[in-house]
């Protein structure tokens, strides 16, 4: 039962990856949030191909079974088909809270999102030198952590919890090939996290990923792939459920 309203409890899954045939199929993931939670995230990969029967199938879902605040960002196969905004406007007419570099605000938290993008970390992230192409693929990821600085400073609220898709740390990459955390995140979408003082951090993308880190400022950052969550926690239903004290 909620009743305690020093707190926010925010319930958090990625990677749904819903198809034409996934109708119900997580019915009881929806139904136990709704139960346990004030507000539902949504990190990305809420489609499998970027379809709008897809996203039409996991809004039938959402209105059947959440009934709590949802709010959601887009993930990478949700561009797959070239029909991402197709995609937002059918969840958003369902009630989703779709942020792609604005805010909202629930119960006195904010909230800001992007989708994020990929181009490494630290040393050894992709730096804009060479040809053309190498260039605008860095200006996406530094295009994606202004917007996503711009949201957050709309916000008034003390407390901030952050939506993505990609990573914006390694610590939540561990488990998967060294080899690919160029294309899982980037540590450029960190930099906005400790300059504006988020309370918490939640991503999906990274299914052989680890459930949690943090950033160098110390801010929590979870992992909440619903593939990650399914072999990390496999006696829970898959999502993330976190208490902020108001």
């Amino acid at each position: 039962m909620k009743t305690d309203y020093r707190t926010i409890r925010v319930a958090a899954v990625g990677d749904l990856h819903y198809t034409r045939k996934s109708q119900g199929a997580l019915q009881a993931l929806f139904s136990q949030a709704t139960e346990v939670a004030d507000v539902l995230l949504l990190c990305g990969d809420l489609t499998d191909n970027g379809h709008p029967d897809e996203a039409h199938t996991l809004a039938t879902d959402l209105k059947s079974y959440v009934k709590i605040p949802l709010i959601g960002v887009l993930g990478n196969h949700d561009h797959e088909s070239g029909r991402h905004t197709e995609v937002r406007e059918i969840l958003s007419e369902s009630g989703v809270s779709m942020l792609d570099g604005s805010a909202c605000e629930i119960q006195g938290v904010g909230f800001a999102g992007v989708k994020g993008f990929c181009g490494g970390f630290g040393r050894q992230a992709l730096q804009p030198w060479g040809e053309e192409i190498i260039k605008r693929f860095v200006q996406e990821t530094v295009d994606e952590a202004l917007r996503l600085e711009k949201a957050l400073a709309k916000l008034e609220t003390t407390l901030r919890v952050v939506l993505l898709h990609y990573a914006p740390i390694k610590d939540t990459l561990e488990g998967e090939h060294p080899e690919i955390f160029t294309y899982l995140g980037s540590s450029r979408i960190e930099e906005p996290l400790n300059r504006c003082q988020v309370s918490v951090v939640f991503h999906g993308h990274a299914h052989g990923g680890s459930p949690e880190g943090h950033t160098r400022e110390g801010i929590p950052v979870y992992n909440v792939s619903m593939a990650l969550l399914h072999r990390a926690y496999p006696d829970r239903v898959p999502f993330r459920l976190v208490e902020i004290q108001k």
